[in-house]
């Protein structure tokens, strides 16, 4: 049985590559000393198969067994163009 795997929403930022988009994802972390909110981002390579993502969509990637040696995530669909 497959284990629960991790969802992201982010934002495609690049989509130069054959069937690859890197989209960056956005968090809230607090700072262990000041105790302020931070944005932290992670960008992550993900496997579009159909080639349909544009840089500036709100994509849903979803964690997957390694496609290549940068990518661990596959895009399950638009939110937004």
């Amino acid at each position: 049985m497959k284990r629960n795997r991790k969802i992201l929403i982010g934002t495609v930022i690049s989509n130069k590559m054959e069937k690859t988009v890197v989209v960056e994802s956005e968090r809230l972390v607090m700072h262990p000393k000041y105790k302020k909110y931070i944005r932290k981002q992670t960008r992550c390579y993900a496997h579009d198969e159909k080639n349909e993502c544009q840089i500036g969509d709100r994509v849903m990637i979803m964690e997957t067994r390694p496609l290549s040696k940068l990518k661990r995530w596959r895009v399950i669909k638009r939110l937004a163009k």
